[in-house]
């Protein structure tokens, strides 16, 4: 499909139009909190929370090396499983509230450890990293030493946290079953984390399943195993699998034809474009004035982080974690194909995203543009001129911050 019918004739289907319906504006969360508090009291008996079923677990960065460990139980109505970040909200539709409403129904049962964990597989310790390795929520038994503090904790990187008590202890209510792959990398001491990590990436693991289990200090050589921070595993598994991929389309022929994709979820657009040429990465992020990620400007903010061919040698400050959950998206799409692009990723981040909910909704919503239709451009050129008819930038604003977009031939017209 031309470029120019892309654009005009895009249409949203059903389950687009429930997300964007999903994702409307909404500060319901405060009263929310107070109802959560109530669920909480009748939830805890005495100082204890019994059967509680963890789907995930925390791990916090500060004061590392002795950071704050958590259990993530839902105290809430509703499969625990739901409770979880995965993909599975995108195609669920959640807006930030649902999201926001979700994460503040799980109770972080913290405690205190130091992140050298080796063969720890006792204590508080020992049971969350069970709960990280199960391939299915646990029934645990929390015991308590301090009243939850109703709050919620936000992270533009990892999925916010409900509210948080401190433990004593906690005990396994059931024996979790750990799938094969995964009692393989914990019974080779001398695996690479990297390794492990694309071999259960291999074996059908989403990121979503690999980043828990690092974060739990499940992977990599025995003598260095490790809790790791739950912000840092989230993009170290985005970075390692993508490095992986790339790996695989690197004597890969290249596409045929400009193509442009895009998707909206969460009040974030993101605009895909593929070129024919040698693999080459960019993420260009644009953030709405007076909005919580642009306060002060009077104009849209412009953010941005690039790779050649070789990749990245040291980690990206402006864009974050989103550069790497992003790329993720493309490299998988390309894999796929077998081919390789050049690629360039527009964010535009509107005000209606009036919350971070985590990466995951990067990863996703770049994953998700590549089902359906897309345009096509007999130029990168062309491309970049009709989309930027799109964004709330000008082609010369764009052109200063992109070193893809850079590489054009400018025109007076174009400032």
């Amino acid at each position: 499909m031309q470029l120019d019918d892309f654009i005009e004739d895009f249409q949203r289907d059903e389950a687009a139009e429930k997300r964007r319906l999903a994702e409307q504006k909404s500060y319901e969360i405060t009263d929310y909190l107070d109802e959560v508090e109530r669920e909480f009291e009748q939830a805890v008996s005495g100082d204890s929370l019994f059967g509680a079923t963890a789907p995930e677990i925390f791990v916090g960065r500060s004061s590392y090396p002795n950071v704050s460990t958590g259990v993530l139980s839902p105290v809430t109505d509703g499969d625990a499983a739901d409770f979880a970040t995965s993909g599975e909200w995108y195609r669920q539709g959640l807006g930030v509230s649902d999201v926001l409403q979700r994460r503040t129904g799980l109770l972080n049962s913290t405690r205190s450890a130091n992140v050298d964990v080796r063969d720890v597989w006792d204590g508080f310790v020992g049971v969350q990293r069970e709960v990280a390795i199960a391939d299915h929520p646990v029934d645990v038994e929390v015991g308590l030493d301090s009243e939850p503090d109703i709050d919620l904790s936000l992270d533009d990187v990892g999925a916010p946290t409900g509210p948080r008590a401190s433990a004593e202890s906690a005990d396994l209510a059931e024996n979790p079953h750990v799938p094969r792959p995964v009692e393989k990398t914990l019974e080779d001491d001398d695996w690479q984390a990297e390794g492990a990590m694309a071999y259960l990436y291999r074996r059908g693991f989403d990121v979503y399943d690999i980043n828990t289990i690092l974060s739990a200090g499940a992977l990599g050589r025995g003598r260095d195993r490790r809790l790791v921070p739950t912000r840092w595993s989230i993009t170290a598994v985005d970075d390692t699998v993508g490095q992986y991929l790339r790996g695989g389309i690197r004597n890969a022929s290249t596409i045929s034809e400009t193509e442009v994709h895009y998707n909206e979820y969460m009040g974030n657009r993101y605009w895909v474009v593929l070129t024919p040429g040698q693999w080459e990465f960019e993420l260009v992020e644009m953030k709405a004035p007076d909005s919580v990620w642009n306060p002060a400007g009077e104009a849209y903010y412009l953010a941005s982080a690039h790779e050649g061919y070789e990749g990245r040698t040291g980690y990206v400050e402006e864009t974050a974690g989103a550069y790497y959950a992003s790329r993720l998206g493309v490299l998988e799409h390309l894999n796929d194909r077998g081919r390789q692009a050049k690629c360039l990723v527009l964010r535009e981040v509107t005000d209606e995203y009036w919350a971070p909910v985590g990466v995951w909704q990067v990863r996703e919503g770049v994953r998700n543009a590549f089902e359906g239709q897309h345009g096509e451009s007999e130029t990168f050129r062309a491309a970049i001129t009709g989309v930027t008819e799109q964004l709330p930038v000008s082609l010369g604003a764009l052109r200063r911050k992109s070193e893809l977009v850079a590489g054009l031939q400018a025109k007076l017209s174009d400032f």
